[in-house]
């Protein structure tokens, strides 16, 4: 009779925890917050064209560069580049991207590259850059797009976020919503496209 209890148990537990709890709290954020639900997903024009949670890959000059993605920004397979602080590999990257992000953005050699420009985030799949990130390049997009360094400037700091409730990390710019705010302005009769 002991075999008849414990299969109750399981079966009151497998529907209350397998189907009950899961369906309450997909109800719950549905409810509360249908964006994020649904995976803050931007549209432009009818289409889909990213997430605000997942990084993507920016290579033309006339935009912000996000952070370096060691899986390609690839959501399936997020993680790290898995190389120590102490590899040796690890700082000939580093190097590598210091003198490349330097030399893209018109940068002194000597001048500081904020760490993730050069750096990868542990899941690869960040969408924010720190306010700073987004500064040190605003000279070269400014300069590709024919505008005022101080609009793009004032651009990075009006979609500035602060550190989460205040105090976790850093001020920081979400990438995709940057550019596509730096589009609206072009398109809005500003610079070139």
């Amino acid at each position: 009779m002991g075999w008849i209890r414990a299969l109750r148990l399981y079966l009151a537990l497998t529907g209350l925890l397998g189907v009950a709890y899961p369906l309450v709290v997909t109800l719950a954020a549905q409810w509360l917050f249908p964006h994020r639900a649904n995976g803050s997903l931007i549209e432009r024009d009818g289409k889909v064209i990213g997430s605000a949670l997942v990084g993507q890959a920016w290579k033309r000059p006339e935009y912000f560069h996000g952070r370096p993605s060691a899986v390609d920004y690839a959501g399936d397979r997020s993680g790290a580049a898995q190389l120590a602080f102490s590899s040796p590999k690890f700082f000939q990257t580093v190097r590598q991207r210091v003198k490349w992000v330097s030399q893209e953005n018109g940068a002194s050699p000597q001048a500081k590259v904020p760490a993730d420009l050069v750096t990868s985030s542990g899941s690869g799949l960040d969408p924010h850059i720190s306010v700073e990130a987004a500064l040190l390049q605003v000279p070269r997009i400014a300069r590709v797009r024919r505008l005022l360094p101080e609009e793009v400037a004032s651009l990075v700091r009006k979609h500035a976020e602060p550190p989460q409730f205040g105090i976790l990390g850093q001020w920081r710019v979400n990438v995709l919503v940057l550019n596509l705010s730096l589009d609206e302005l072009v398109h809005n009769g500003k610079g070139q496209q």
